[in-house]
């Protein structure tokens, strides 16, 4: 369970990747960057915490 956000950032970033490469789906693929992003900033700052 502790990797959990950083699977799921990483799902979203192909999903990023893929949405840029293959279709242009304006706006709705740069959330899946955005959501990614903020999890793994999320998973750091608590990492952070922890210690």
């Amino acid at each position: 369970m502790k990797n959990l956000p950083y699977l799921i950032a990483i799902i979203l970033l192909i999903a990023w990747t893929i949405g840029v490469l293959k279709y242009n789906a304006e706006g709705y693929i740069h959330t899946l960057l955005i959501l990614a992003l903020v999890t793994i900033l999320y998973r750091l700052v608590r990492r952070k915490e922890l210690l």
